[in-house]
């Protein structure tokens, strides 16, 4: 019982990220694109109603992730966010009023298998607040270091699969560092108020790695195709804010023998999650010729 809630508020998060993806991938395929980073881009995307509604499906997945951070460990709440792209296919294919076939159906039952094999063999535990500033120091300069590469690495190349790979990466490294600020601001708010939420540094950081996720993503969506992006984004995701959990906040993951399962769950979920993507890709191609 002690998961139930931040399992469901992490599930009811994941699928306002899905619904967000779908409207914002369509809405970014109606502007101008763009060879280099262009804060303009945001503004364009102001004038899309579909950009608008994705927004606001951003704001309720961020009070429900908010709410999981605060009641359960960073290395359960993020990995539940793997199971965004079975959900924005299947929402999208209900928008397009088609039927998912049959070998999709078996992609995203990988997913949701390899996903329950992966928490149920890890089993993540610990739920420290107190994070030392030193780790914090660590953590924001590795982060920092490694998006400013994968959007540098990014942004020199055309169009195509390694820059939407590589923007995807970096778009995944600020949304688990994201996560691991917000996680801390919660236990402020949790502990001392909104007035200790509203001062301390964590709230402010977050907003700020999110603005910035935010860009990353839409110059992802158009970088290239989704098969490169979401993979890189779904997974990336996941494996960052583990790690973030276990070096910032001591949460433990089960070892010895119980990695085996982990590998084979972490093998479904790539498997499902590469296939998805693929589907994914061919349909916007789709959509970019009609």
């Amino acid at each position: 019982m002690g998961f139930l809630v931040p399992v469901l508020f992490a599930l009811f998060a994941a699928l306002s990220n899905a619904l967000a993806t779908v409207l914002q991938r369509r809405a970014a395929l109606t502007v101008p694109q763009s060879d280099g980073f262009r804060f303009g881009l945001v503004l364009d995307l102001l004038r899309r109603p579909l950009w608008l509604g994705g927004i606001l499906a951003v704001i309720a997945a961020g009070v429900g992730q908010a709410v999981a951070l605060a009641t359960g460990p960073l290395a359960l709440v993020q990995p539940l966010f793997v199971l965004e792209l079975p959900l924005a296919l299947l929402i999208a294919s209900l928008v397009t009023r088609s039927r998912l076939p049959g070998p999709l159906w078996l992609a995203v039952g990988g997913v949701v298998a390899g996903l329950g094999i992966v928490l149920v063999a890890a089993s993540p535990a610990g739920n420290r607040t107190d994070v030392p500033a030193d780790r914090w120091i660590l953590a924001l300069a590795a982060s920092a270091v490694a998006v400013a590469v994968l959007a540098w690495a990014g942004l020199r190349r055309r169009p195509g699969r390694m820059r939407a790979g590589c923007l995807g990466a970096a778009t995944a490294v600020c949304y688990a560092l994201t996560a691991a600020l917000m996680k801390s601001a919660m236990h402020v708010l949790d502990e001392a108020g909104i007035g200790a939420f509203l001062r301390t540094w964590e709230t402010y950081a977050f907003g700020a790695t999110g603005i910035c996720a935010l860009l990353l993503l839409e110059h992802a969506m158009q970088g290239g195709p989704l098969v490169a992006s979401q993979p890189a984004l779904t997974l990336g995701d996941a494996g960052v804010s583990v790690a973030l959990g276990v070096l910032l906040y001591e949460e433990h993951l089960r070892t010895h023998w119980w990695l085996l399962a982990q590998l084979l769950g972490l093998s479904l979920i790539c498997a499902g999650v590469l296939a998805l993507a693929g589907d994914a890709a061919k349909d916007a191609a789709d959509a970019d010729a009609t």
